[in-house]
Formats: C-alpha cells, sequence, structure tokens
C-alpha cells in the first residue's frame, strides 16, 4: 500500500476524532491551548498504538486470510465508513444529545473519547497484518495527522459549531469506502 493511501486512511479515520474535538471545542467553555492539546494527546495517542494491537491480533491469523486481503479491507472499510456516515446522520437528526457533559475537557472524558474514536483503528490494523502492510510508519502517520486534525478541530469547535464536524465524518466515512474499494479493485486487476 502506497503512503498516500495510508495518508488517506489516516484522514479518514481521524474524521471521528475530529468530529468529537469539534464538538468539545463547541461545549467546552473557557477553552484554551491547553484543552486542544490535552484533546490531541489523547486522541492521537490511541489512534496510534489501536492498527498496533489490530496489527498483533491480525498477525496470528493473517496467513489464512492472506488470499483474501483484498475482501478484508474492502469489508473492514466499508463497514467502518458507513458506520461514521450512520452516525453523522444521527447526530444530524438528533444534534441536543452532542454535548451532554459537563466535564468535556476532564481526563476521564478525554481518555473515554480517546478509545471510542480509535475502535476504527483496530480493525485497519487488522486489515494492515492481512495486506503486510508497516505498522510502525503507518500507526506513527494515523497517530500524527489525527494529533493535527484535533488540534485544529478544537478550536474550529469553538469558533463554527458543531456543522463542520458532522461533515467531517460524513467526507471520512465516504473517503474510507473509497480506499476500500480501491483497494479491491486494484487486487481483482
Amino acid at each position: 500500500m502506497d503512503l498516500l493511501s495510508r495518508f488517506i486512511i489516516a484522514l479518514g479515520l481521524s474524521a471521528d476524532a475530529f468530529a468529537v474535538s469539534v464538538s468539545d471545542g463547541m461545549c467546552g467553555r473557557n477553552v484554551t491551548k491547553k484543552h486542544a492539546l490535552m484533546t490531541a494527546v489523547s486522541f492521537g495517542f490511541f489512534q496510534c498504538m489501536m492498527p498496533i494491537l489490530g496489527f498483533l491480533l491480525g498477525r496470528t491469523f493473517s496467513d489464512a486470510i492472506s488470499s483474501f486481503q483484498h475482501l478484508v479491507a474492502l469489508v473492514l472499510l466499508g463497514a467502518i465508513g458507513v458506520n461514521m456516515i450512520a452516525e453523522a446522520v444521527k447526530e444530524y437528526r438528533h444534534p441536543e444529545n452532542v454535548c451532554n457533559t459537563d466535564r468535556i475537557f476532564s481526563a476521564r472524558n478525554l481518555l473515554l473519547q480517546g478509545i471510542a474514536t480509535s475502535i476504527d483503528a483496530l480493525a485497519i490494523g487488522v486489515g494492515f497484518a492481512a495486506m503486510k502492510v508497516n505498522i510502525c510508519t503507518s500507526s506513527l502517520l494515523i497517530g500524527i495527522v489525527t494529533f493535527t486534525v484535533c488540534i485544529i478541530g478544537v478550536f474550529i469547535g469553538k469558533r463554527f459549531g458543531l456543522l463542520l464536524g458532522l461533515r467531517a465524518r460524513l467526507a471520512g466515512g465516504i473517503l474510507l469506502i473509497i480506499i476500500g474499494l480501491k483497494i479491491f479493485i486494484e487486487n481483482l486487476l
């Protein structure tokens, strides 16, 4: 898998974290640089570590699925993308459920959000194992991209609100589906 594809996957995976960062920035009171940094570190760390965990889990059965790696990538990326789109539509229909905590930047909340937004990255790690992708550079790229977009996301949320976060989640879902289709088609030809 080329660097551009991995970068696009990183952008797609970071869309959930970006959307939550925008939401946090919108919901938080007196948002500071420290809040943005804490959010970015939490989300970036988990987005970096989950693919490694998924990769290690995936390697245990990668030989069995290596001939189907393009199908595994299509199914995993497609399912994650569809889920991201469904969550965005759900939030659009019920925006009152977005700001549901007073302690938006607490360590506990950021830890839970970091884990929740990185579950998709765990599945990507399994797919990377099947495709024999370099997990070190890929997970580092995912972590750096997520860190960067989350810092920006908190301040965008503070300034512009929920609408951009929903659009980012939709775009991220669509990107992941497209990458899954690209991998599938390339391996069929």
